[in-house]
């Protein structure tokens, strides 16, 4: 079944130019979701607990969420949305340039649901955040946010 409502996406990302890919990504595929940035660990976790500027902040139907951030790591960000009762059933892809086997593997111990290494080339990268979209915005059925 086809998602009718754009959903809200969150992504995670401290590279200026990796931001700017995933927006060219969604630009290029013309999908129809609300793209949400925290440039850091404490602001993506400002931004899921509602907290400091992000007050108002839409719940994430999904985060794209890069391991190597400043402030909290990907890990730790992924250990306490899944710590949260609110949080817990949220959908996070692993989006990360490390392909080392000990990353994919913490990774999924943390209950992450996909871990995509990204590609370097911008066809590729564009390819792979299209198929994200299509899988988790338009496939799967995610869990109603409150």
């Amino acid at each position: 079944m086809i998602s009718t409502r754009p959903v809200d996406i969150l992504l995670v990302e401290d590279d200026p130019g990796d931001e700017l890919m995933t927006r060219e990504a969604f630009e290029e595929h013309n999908i129809a979701s609300n793209l949400h940035v925290a440039r850091d660990g404490q602001e993506a976790l400002d931004f899921l607990f509602r907290q400091g500027d992000h007050l108002d902040a839409p719940r994430p139907d999904l985060v794209l969420l890069d391991l190597n951030l400043p402030k909290y790591n990907g890990r730790q960000i992924l250990a306490k949305i899944r710590a949260d009762d609110e949080l817990s059933d949220m959908p996070v892809v692993i989006l990360s340039t490390s392909s080392a086997e000990d990353d994919v593997l913490s990774s999924y111990r943390l209950f992450a649901n996909a871990y995509v290494t990204k590609p370097a080339d911008l066809d590729q990268f564009t390819s792979a955040i299209k198929q994200i979209d299509e899988f988790f915005a338009q496939l799967a059925r995610l869990p109603r946010r409150r």
